[in-house]
Order: structure tokens, then C-alpha cells, then sequence
């Protein structure tokens, strides 16, 4: 995963002289679970066909010109990114409501996580 790569990449879209914003998430292995129970690392997986359903759908809403994801499978330890997504588009307005969405359904329909503790 590289941020600074992916950020060059939505600079470099056609249409970025009409972003106004460029917003990311980057997703870590946490040391608790949701409930507070200490975690040693997770097991995740991907569906790159969902995720590429994700992207389209995204890039679909207003204002948005471009989403990248980049993603990482297997055993991860605590501290490990599991995950960056980087929106570009026209105003905050528009930018974030996307990266929550696509950051949301990414974990519910492209993603499986199992926490070992």
C-alpha cells in the first residue's frame, strides 16, 4: 500500500482541475476489539469483484470523479493497515459522504475479518 502512489494517481485523473478535495481512510489492525477485548491480529479477506462494484457505485455519485482502493489480505498484526480508500471530487459536500459510504460497504460486502485474541 502507498498513499503518497495513490494520491499522485487521482492528481493525475483527466478530470482532477475540477477536484476540489481529495479525502482517504486508512484502516489499521487495532490491539482491542469493539468490545475492548485485546486483540493479537486479524485474519481478512477481500472481494475484489465487490470491491470493483463498490468503486463503479461510487464514482456514480455527485461530484465524485475518482476512488481507488487498495487492500490487504491474510494475517495481519496490530498496528498493520488493512485498507486504504482515496476519494477525489469537487467539494466536502460531495467527498466525504462518498468515503464513508464506500468505507462502509467495503466492510459489509467486500470484506471478511476474523479477529484472533
Amino acid at each position: 500500500m502507498n498513499i503518497d502512489r495513490m494520491l499522485k494517481t487521482v492528481k493525475g485523473h483527466p478530470d482532477s482541475s475540477k477536484m476540489g478535495m481529495i479525502a482517504s481512510h486508512i484502516g489499521l489492525v487495532r490491539e482491542t476489539s469493539l468490545n475492548g477485548d485485546p486483540v493479537k491480529g486479524i485474519d481478512v479477506r477481500f472481494d475484489r469483484e465487490a470491491i470493483e462494484t463498490i468503486i463503479k457505485d461510487t464514482q456514480k455519485m455527485p461530484g465524485i470523479i475518482e476512488v481507488l482502493v487498495d487492500t490487504c489480505d491474510g494475517r495481519l498484526n496490530v498496528g498493520d493497515e488493512i485498507m486504504v480508500v482515496v476519494v477525489g471530487g469537487d467539494i466536502r459536500d460531495h467527498v466525504f459522504p462518498a468515503l464513508i459510504k464506500t468505507v462502509e460497504r467495503i466492510k459489509k460486502e467486500g470484506s471478511r475479518k476474523k479477529e484472533e485474541f
